[in-house]
């Protein structure tokens, strides 16, 4: 081994603490990029995958009932490669063991299997049999969270008539990745399914023979959408058209999408500070190892070893930790990745979900590594080769000092000595102090913004199912309905408390924008129904005039008081001109609310209500919902406390895994910045806490004017940290964001005693490392003086 290598060895057997500290920073950074990038191209390569092998649609549409002669008109429309008509109807379920009534959405499937857009994967069990009407498809979801099996049987309600559904097999589509009931934002897989249906027996059961109400296609290589879409839309009229639609306005798409993007966000963000830490601290201990060494510096040089020899001996000490930390942090990042995969597999349906490990992962942590190193070293790199070998064999000329604040005669015999060295050191060393401030307040940030998710969940929470909703059961008719069915409601047995709704499908636009948006008609809303904002403000419907989400204004560039027009996609088909009377920033989706009696003259078809919302007596419950799974006309319903206990169990699972990581590696990052910063004091000022033992000081003064240093560092950097986690978490809730849900930008006190108990207890722990290093220091060697 050469004389430079073992010396290298020999000095990082010697710093192997901090070395050590350096890696674990490193590694907790390249664990977060790789974990994160290769979970994110999992996702990608498999919803690609999924999409391609189970031929996902590009454009889609629902109408009332259309004749199946219109599918040779949409083959002849410029760029449509492929045509899917459907049946889809929303039933009502019983199913055994569940004593509320489920809801199920039925789709329609050749008798004979063939290759067709949004095919189903068959997960167990067989395709259905022709001749067969009562055999179906189930969800996977659906059938595992009821437990479900093989030819078991649910009952359901189709057009009125009661009907037996077996099931034969347990499947899958690239169409509900992410399974939620229509109108709803979460799941709720015990109470909500899909099932599909042999076209034959749909036809039958819900008297469209020769007819279909939902149309998919694909689009041919380079062929325009927005054309596609306004040729469907002309063509479809007359049928009761709801609006043809791309694949990014379908909701399952949506979600993954959104998912997606958002870990290509979290990619970038906690992997920037790790490494920066880890420049930092690179860059302190090469830079004090340099200053200690000048000697050895001058006598490498004046025995003929090179500039380029020397400065590759010192990137040397920076180049093993950061590479050590680039290994475990690769082979952790890969374990990671493994984990986090299981939990996206909890919340998206895939047909396939593996985890998938590329080597430009590994070649990108290493890159990155490198670049860590080489930053963090160079500064250091370049003040060893500087020295000329004379000037290297005198000791580091004396600095020049100016008195500080508490050196002064008023604070002479005020303060004690311990405490003005230590404001004198911080005075002399801001810069040093400040970076040290900033790092360690980097680590409290990260533990602000890992909790964040919490704070927001429970505020979404909190909105959505105690304040904006507060009934107990929602039922949805499949079609609209006569406002005294909705009464029929409310004189059922059980029922205490009942408001209805109306949802009115239509076409908003604004100069040269345009959405599809149901317009949501209401009673009032001081009910079961409420109007609440981000901040869990009430608001009042307007007098006249529409009520619009931020979002959905913004996507449309209207505000209170322009004009909308209003093209209504249901009955007479008529357009109207409504003025915007407000906005209201929600969390959930986008929305468009007005009075319920404006409603029906704007649509001129009065006195239709979509659904209603209900309160129940508990001890009436079994009976209630008896009657409501044989109900027809009721096309489906959803609990409110069912639908939160769901999400609630779905959603702990990954909040408690990414906050217990994001806990341990803002633990390593401040016992790094800590440890690092007391033991670099400990080596710059060994002989001068030498000198002040043997002129009498005890050791516990000693270590009071140590680790007093770092105690007043990590003090001021605890509320650095709070503001830095705080703007972190606000950037992070505006990448998040997206149309169909905003992160609201909320902290409760718990995020904030938490990040403070953490960053104290990595403190403590570290200095009682450091102190058991003063307690050893060699008072002898220490007070030798180089000549």
């Amino acid at each position: 081994m050469k004389p430079l290598n073992r010396k290298l060895l020999r000095e990082l057997l010697h710093m192997k603490g901090q070395m050590l500290a350096v890696a674990a920073v490193v590694a907790c950074g390249i664990s977060v990029f790789v974990s994160m990038s290769s979970v994110e191209y999992s996702l990608r390569l498999s919803k690609q995958t999924y999409y391609s092998q189970y031929r996902f649609a590009d454009v889609f549409m629902q109408v009332k009932r259309a004749p199946s002669s219109m599918i040779d008109l949409v083959r002849t429309i410029d760029g449509v490669a492929a045509v899917r008509t459907r049946i889809i109807a929303d039933v009502t379920l019983d199913v055994a063991g569940l004593d509320e009534p489920a809801s199920g959405r039925l789709v329609s499937i050749p008798e004979k299997r063939r290759q067709v857009l949004n095919d189903v994967f068959l997960r167990e069990g067989r395709y259905i049999r022709q001749g067969h009407p009562e055999e179906v498809i189930a969800s996977e979801t659906f059938m595992d969270a009821n437990g479900l099996k093989l030819g078991d049987s649910v009952g359901a309600v189709i057009n009125g008539r009661w009907k037996e559904l077996r099931i034969v097999g347990k499947g899958l589509s690239p169409e509900y990745i992410y399974e939620v009931q229509p109108g709803a934002f979460f799941p709720d897989n015990r109470r909500f399914g899909v099932f599909w249906m042999g076209r034959d027996a749909m036809d039958a059961s819900l008297d469209m023979t020769g007819a279909f109400n939902d149309l998919s296609l694909s689009l041919t290589h380079g062929a325009s959408e927005k054309d596609v879409i306004q040729r469907l839309d002309q063509l479809f009229s007359r049928y009761g058209s709801l609006g043809a639609y791309g694949r990014g306005e379908q909701l399952s798409d949506r979600f993954i999408s959104d998912e997606i993007k958002q870990l290509g966000i979290q990619i970038t963000v906690l992997p920037t500070i790790f490494l920066a830490v880890a420049i930092f601290l690179l860059n302190i201990v090469l830079r004090r190892l340099v200053s200690t060494e000048r000697d050895q510096i001058a006598v490498l040089k004046a025995v003929g070893y090179t500039n380029e020899e020397i400065g590759l001996h010192y990137l040397g000490f920076a180049m093993v930790p950061v590479v050590v930390g680039a290994l475990a942090g690769t082979g952790l990042g890969a374990w990671l990745g493994v984990q986090l995969t299981g939990i996206y597999a909890a919340f998206y349906n895939f047909s396939e979900l593996l985890y998938s490990f590329r080597l430009r992962e590994v070649a990108l942590s290493v890159l990155l590594s490198l670049g860590a190193a080489v930053a963090g070293a160079m500064g250091a790199v370049r003040q060893s080769v500087a020295l000329p070998p004379a000037e290297a064999m005198r000791p580091d000329a004396p600095v020049v000092y100016k008195p500080g604040v508490l050196d002064r005669q008023a604070f002479q015999k005020k303060i004690s000595v311990p405490v003005r060295i230590i404001v004198r050191n911080l005075e002399r060393r801001p810069w040093k102090a400040a970076l040290s401030v900033l790092m360690i307040a980097f680590a409290v940030a990260i533990l602000i913004a890992g909790r964040y998710s919490y704070d927001a969940v429970n505020h979404i929470l909190l909105v959505e199912f105690s304040q904006k909703h507060r009934e107990d059961l929602t039922v949805l008719f499949n079609e609209s309905r006569p406002r005294s069915v909705s009464n029929d409601l409310a004189s059922l047995t059980g029922v205490l408390q009942q408001e209805y709704y109306r949802d009115e499908p239509a076409r908003l636009r604004f100069a040269h924008r345009s959405r599809r948006q149901s317009i949501t008609g209401l009673q009032h809303v001081d009910g079961l129904r409420r109007l609440v904002d981000a901040r869990n403000r009430s608001y009042s419907l307007p007098e006249n005039g529409l009520l619009l989400t931020t979002t959905l204004a913004g996507i449309l560039g209207v505000s209170p008081g322009d004009t909308l027009t209003v093209e209504f996609l249901q009955g007479k088909r008529h357009t109207a001109r409504v003025p915007v009377a407000g906005t209201i920033d929600e969390l959930l989706g986008l929305s468009a609310y007005m009075r319920l009696d404006e409603l029906d003259m704007m649509t001129r078809s009065p006195g239709l209500v979509s659904g209603s919302y209900l309160t129940i007596d508990g001890k009436e419950a079994d009976a209630l919902f008896s009657k409501l799974k044989q109900m027809p006309g009721v096309g489906g319903t959803s609990m409110l406390k069912a639908m939160q206990k769901s999400f609630e169990e779905l959603i702990a699972r990954s909040m408690t895994t990414s906050t217990v990581i994001l806990t341990l590696f803002a633990a390593v990052l401040a016992f790094a910045v800590v440890y690092n910063g007391a033991r670099i004091s400990l080596s710059e000022r060994s002989r001068e806490l030498s000198s002040l033992r043997v002129l009498g000081m005890t050791r516990r003064e000693i270590a009071l004017i140590l680790l007093g240093e770092q105690a007043i560092l990590t003090i001021v950097a605890i509320p650095a940290g709070f503001l830095i986690g705080i703007v972190l978490s606000v950037m992070l809730a505006l990448g998040l964001s997206s149309e169909l849900y905003r992160m609201p930008v909320i902290f409760s006190n718990v995020n904030f005693i938490f990040a403070l108990a953490v960053i104290v207890m990595v403190a403590v722990v570290s200095s009682l490392m450091v102190r058991f290093r003063l307690n050893r220091l060699d008072l002898i060697a220490v007070l030798k003086t180089r000549e």
